[in-house]
């Protein structure tokens, strides 16, 4: 989903950004993904190409963590969370790369998942350090 959710991502970072100047916890993009049956296969494809064009824009690929047992998700990406400055690069980069970053994009990825969901999260923290910023 690397940039599937370009606009939602680009809203979520301008509304984050009060949360990110008051503190110095690295924020990231948390994605949970349900593929669509018989699309594991393509949804991985898919994923391992938005990391091409984020390595062509100078980003670092998403952490892929793969589903083993328990809850319905088959993948969860964790990426860091971007300024407006690296969206373009990337725009950029995937045009160069002959793929559209516009909402083609969006409708492409939707064929191969059933479900998925975008959380921005501070992190990697740990307790303590999150209660220091807390006030506690």
């Amino acid at each position: 989903m690397r940039r599937s959710a370009l606009i939602l991502l680009l809203a979520a970072t301008a509304l984050a950004a009060p949360l990110h100047a008051q503190s110095a916890t690295p924020r990231a993009m948390v994605s949970l993904y349900r593929a669509a049956p018989g699309q594991q296969v393509a949804l991985l494809k898919w994923l391992a190409r938005q990391d091409e064009i984020s390595r062509a824009a100078g980003q670092p690929a998403g952490q892929l963590y793969v589903h083993q047992d328990g809850a319905s998700w088959d993948y969860m990406l964790i990426q860091p969370a971007t300024t407006p400055e690296q969206d373009k690069a990337v725009e950029a980069a995937a045009r160069k790369m002959g793929v559209d970053p516009g909402p083609k994009m969006g409708i492409e990825f939707r064929r191969y998942i059933a479900e998925h969901s975008d959380t921005m999260s501070a992190g990697p923290t740990t307790a303590a350090d999150w209660l220091k910023q807390v006030g506690e």
